[in-house]
């Protein structure tokens, strides 16, 4: 029953927090929007297919920081991934701010604020690895566990330990932590190897 109940206060909280953070940043996202469309060729927002909880597939839209025709696979895969990066790209993925149109898979409840991050659908080796241990049973997250504290620079099985320790840990007190965590990271820009 508790476990029930956290569900619903997680679920409550991400959808008024995302509600509430649209609302104070629809400008900013809208010039950033501008600004993608303005600097390279391609739609606004590229549409990532995720795995989600229980291993369903959805998709994840973020502002495009790669060029049209980018391979579609995680960017450490790539040969000179800088080389595919749109002019604001850089910008984008250092700040975090490619990030934010996740806040509709929040809303629409494919999303939490706080979970493991969504694996690509070709991360066979991710998914496998997070079944498991478990974690396939927790809604995907905008930040975490591994992003606190690692980011692109985990190797996969430390990622999956750490999700796994969320799994084990998962509290409003805890995401509070985490989400707190996750805004001192961006600020810094700790983490990010892209």
């Amino acid at each position: 029953m508790e476990g029930i109940k956290n569900i619903y206060l997680k679920r409550f909280f991400d959808t008024t927090l995302a509600f509430f953070v649209i609302l104070v940043l629809a400008l900013p996202m809208l010039f950033l929007a501008l600004l993608v469309k303005l600097t390279s060729r391609g739609p606004v927002f590229y549409w990532s297919e995720r795995i989600g909880r229980d291993n369903r597939h959805f998709k994840m839209p973020k502002f495009r920081s790669m060029r049209v025709g980018t391979p579609a696979v995680a960017t450490h895969l790539l040969n000179n991934p800088e080389s595919f990066v749109t002019p604001v790209g850089s910008f984008l993925r250092k700040s975090s701010l490619d990030e934010l149109p996740q806040l509709w898979c929040i809303l629409k409840g494919d999303m939490s604020f706080v979970g493991p991050r969504p694996a690509l659908f070709n991360q066979d080796d991710l998914v496998l690895l997070r079944t498991k241990s478990g974690v396939q049973k927790l809604m995907p997250g905008l930040t975490g566990l591994a992003q606190i504290n690692g980011r692109d620079e985990l190797p996969i099985a430390e990622k999956v330990a750490l999700d796994a320790e969320y799994l084990r840990r998962q509290s409003l007190a805890f995401d509070a932590t985490i989400l707190w965590r996750t805004i001192s990271k961006v600020v810094k820009r700790d983490g990010v190897s892209h």
